[in-house]
């Protein structure tokens, strides 16, 4: 029997997480390590989020890696094509492709608690790893609510993040299900070909006015030439956001100005006083996320267009009904219904010490140290883990700031095992302290109940089952970087494999390494 191949990181996932991860493994000399991807290409969420219209809300030159400027974005807030050439271009520049494994979905993933390492099966084969880093983000997995009568629907239904680019929506009539980030793109962009449009709003969102523009030759010929220039517009981009994050997190009142702007957006595009009545949200703007749209609102005002100010309850043949009674119908149904945020599935798929899978470690909702080790999961790290999630700024700040931490994981590892006690081999792994772990997310939940998420009055996709918000980070991304620098010690158990005689106990030994 062949032995498995074995490597030092296995990292899933290979948009901006698993790309991300890759480069820095990379550049701290660690070459020992594969990308698992699920598709046959890599980008993520960039790569299955192919609707018209789909497009990035965070400013181009913010939303892209420090160590990986692009001079070139062509708008202020690029496209998903832009979006996923600058990640192919990622791959290329650092090398990433020999260490890519297209068609290696996760099947499961179980914890060796007597070798120190992660038997990994995968669709395209099977191996182990010392280190496994989950970088598959929280959009990964399309949510489509159970809506009774939907599977005798006889017309065509998709979701935005598998988007049928071979149905032909000029001259159908069109449901829209949902009214978030996705649909406010979507029914700008197809709402000039379809007959009609019905779209199925269960909460009004508040949306602002979407400072896009095209980037001018001599901007992009400036930030080439001058990277400091790129930088600098890149440094101002992330400072307005840092001083956002106040409103949003400790005092929400403030939000009220940016409340009155967002209702001026409102009443400019909507001249139908039912219909700015239905699009008003009753709960304080930043409770959800804020859109941004110049489209969004006109779109909706169109003649063929009608808007139900109520969720989707039933499919009766190609009628669609709502909550409230309102019947339409259609010929084909897109739903903008979000993911699999705070019930991945991929949690069900990986094992740990002791039998548990993530998803019953996770069960009472979900908890990580400092958003990326779990308890009971010794070697592993996730990469937007539980409260990392940001509500006015670019996830590729969380993530750069993760991988900081990662590097000095596998620098703590490294000099773990060149201790190598007496009798002992120098494999060892680290587990966080089932304490650490709960100190760390009672302060989070602590610093939550003050902010917008929590006192704004809304049900949003931040919040899980129990109604705990294990979404959003809670602070500045200075902060989070100043908290993920290095780990600390004293928050982990370390564990070590002894050298096996015939009459050993093949356990490993457990030492908590702050009291060592």
């Amino acid at each position: 029997m062949a032995e498995r191949e074995h490597v030092r990181v296995a990292v899933i996932g290979s948009g901006f997480g698993g790309l991300g991860a890759a480069v820095r493994l990379r550049r701290a000399g660690v070459t020992d390590f594969v990308v698992l991807e699920r598709r046959d290409a890599l980008g993520g969420a960039w790569r299955d989020n192919t609707y018209p219209g789909c497009a990035c809300d965070v400013p181009s030159h913010l939303y892209s890696f420090s160590f990986a400027p692009n001079p070139d974005w062509p708008r202020s807030f690029s496209g998903q094509e832009d979006i996923r050439a600058y990640l192919e271009r990622v791959a290329d520049t650092f090398g990433l492709r020999p260490h890519l494994r297209f068609g290696a979905e996760l099947l499961a993933a179980r914890w060796d608690t007597a070798a120190l390492r992660w038997e990994i099966e995968t669709r395209a084969g099977s191996l182990t790893a010392d280190l496994l880093v989950s970088a598959t983000g929280p959009l990964s997995d399309p949510r489509i609510p159970d809506i009774p009568g939907l599977a005798g629907f006889p017309g065509k239904v998709f979701h935005s993040a598998q988007w049928d680019h071979g149905y032909d929506l000029r001259g159908k009539r069109v449901a829209m299900i949902g009214t978030g980030a996705s649909a406010i793109q979507i029914v700008p962009a197809i709402q000039p070909v379809v007959e009609r449009l019905t779209v199925f709003q269960r909460t009004p969102a508040w949306v602002l006015p979407r400072l896009d523009r095209e980037t001018s030759r001599f901007e992009r010929r400036l930030h080439a030439r001058v990277p400091v220039t790129g930088a600098l517009r890149r440094r101002a981009l992330w400072l307005v956001r840092e001083f956002q994050i106040g409103a949003f997190a400790r005092h929400p009142a403030q939000l009220g100005l940016v409340e009155k702007l967002a209702r001026r957006h409102l009443h400019k595009a909507v001249r139908d006083p039912a219909l700015r009545a239905g699009l008003t949200p009753g709960y304080r703007i930043g409770c959800k996320r804020i859109l941004l749209s110049n489209t969004y609102y006109p779109a909706l005002a169109r003649p063929n267009v009608d808007v139900v100010a109520s969720g989707l309850k039933e499919v009766r043949g190609s009628t669609l009904v709502a909550a409230d009674g309102t019947g339409a119908e259609v010929d084909a149904v897109v739903f903008g219904t979000g993911f699999h945020v705070t019930d991945m599935p991929i949690a069900h798929r990986i094992t740990g010490a002791d039998g548990v899978t993530l998803a019953e470690a996770w069960k009472d909702g979900m908890a990580a140290l400092r958003g990326a080790t779990v308890a009971g999961f010794p070697n592993f790290m996730t990469v937007i883990g539980p409260n990392t999630g940001l509500g006015n700024s670019s996830m590729i700040l969380i993530i750069e700031a993760q991988l900081n931490y990662l590097v000095d994981y596998l620098r703590r590892l490294d000099a773990l095992a060149a201790e190598a006690p007496g009798g002992r081999t120098g494999r060892v792994a680290l587990d966080a302290r089932p304490e650490a772990v709960r100190a760390w997310n009672d302060r989070v939940q602590e610093r939550m109940r003050r902010t917008v998420w929590s006192t704004g009055g809304c049900d949003s996709w931040y919040l899980d089952a129990n109604g705990r918000n294990t979404t959003v980070w809670p602070g500045t991304t200075a902060e989070f970087r100043r908290v993920t620098r290095k780990i600390d010690p004293a928050e982990y158990e370390v564990l070590r494999a002894p050298a096996r005689t015939a009459d050993q106990d093949s356990r490993p030994a457990r030492t908590a390494e702050g009291t060592r």
